[in-house]
């Protein structure tokens, strides 16, 4: 079994006022996606959702996906969505590059489509690159204290 990374206390503080179902759904969503890819750094966010943003660098801009907690609802997003094959038309949004899958169960991504998804946003992200990273398997906090 993997070693599990333990969630930030910034952005612990503010998960624990989620709803409990909304909590347990996006810690397994974290963790299959920290799974897939134990090198990503997350950095996290409180900005109009609460967000986890899963990159191969320490830059938003060399993100793969995000984990983005509304009020009622989860997502799984893919920050170049837009520019990923998906052959099984998963993906939803009109944005110029983002796109999601809606959450409400562990089979909306628990599924060997979804992983293909996710793989291929990781190798996108990779390739896409433009400098090496200096930080690997990091959690950084984005989040303003008050």
């Amino acid at each position: 079994m993997k070693k599990s990374r333990p969630i930030h206390p910034d952005f612990q503080f503010l998960l624990k006022y989620k709803d409990h179902e909304l909590i347990d759904l996006f810690c397994d969503l974290r963790q299959y996606i920290l799974d897939l890819y134990p090198d990503s750094n997350e950095l996290i966010y409180h900005t109009h959702a609460l967000t986890a943003v899963f990159s191969i660098s320490e830059k938003l801009s060399d993100a793969f996906c995000m984990l983005p907690i509304y009020t009622n609802h989860l997502n799984l997003g893919f920050n170049k969505g837009a520019l990923l094959k998906d052959p099984n038309k998963l993906l939803t949004g009109t944005g110029n590059l983002i796109r999601h899958i809606d959450v409400k169960k562990s089979n909306d991504y628990r599924n060997p489509k979804v992983k293909a998804l996710i793989i291929e946003a990781i190798d996108f992200a990779i390739k896409d690159m433009d400098k090496p990273t200096k930080s690997i398997g990091a959690t950084i906090s984005k989040i303003k204290k008050k």
